[in-house]
């Protein structure tokens, strides 16, 4: 079986041709589990993180911290983010360890275009989200 590396060779070419020539770097992250963080120009601050299992290939892109919210708009934002879930293409809300992060999940033999096709989405949908939700951010 080919490592995650291998797997997504010739990723950034194919993202930095989606994104209009952006520059696009993989660097693969120290850790006991295969991680790659791919870096996309001018959206530094939004890395998506791509990791795989038997099952699927995982993209994460990490949003805020749980201790990011304004305390009296927690509870609205929860449910905003519920409802929001449904709409996002490609995408979905969750938390890991006190970070909401915004998450797409493909087969695990998904093709190079289609990875593409999902942090592509994904990364256009976290600088939405995060757009659409400042205000619930201090």
């Amino acid at each position: 079986m080919k490592s995650l590396q291998e797997r997504l060779g010739g990723l950034d070419m194919v993202l930095s041709a989606r994104l209009g020539g952006a520059s696009v770097s993989l660097q693969p992250m120290p850790g006991e589990i295969p991680v790659i963080q791919t870096v996309i120009g001018g959206r530094e601050e939004l890395p998506i993180f791509i990791t795989a299992s038997d099952a699927q290939v995982l993209c994460i892109c990490y949003l805020w911290q749980d201790d990011e919210i304004v305390p009296e708009k927690r509870l609205e934002l929860l449910e905003l983010l519920l409802d929001l879930n449904p709409a996002i293409p490609l995408s979905s809300f969750g938390k890991v360890e006190g970070r909401y992060v915004l998450f797409g999940a493909l087969s695990r033999d998904a093709r190079i275009d289609d990875i593409a096709s999902d942090i592509v989405a994904l990364s256009d949908n976290a600088i939405d989200a995060l757009d659409a939700l400042s205000s619930y951010l201090s």
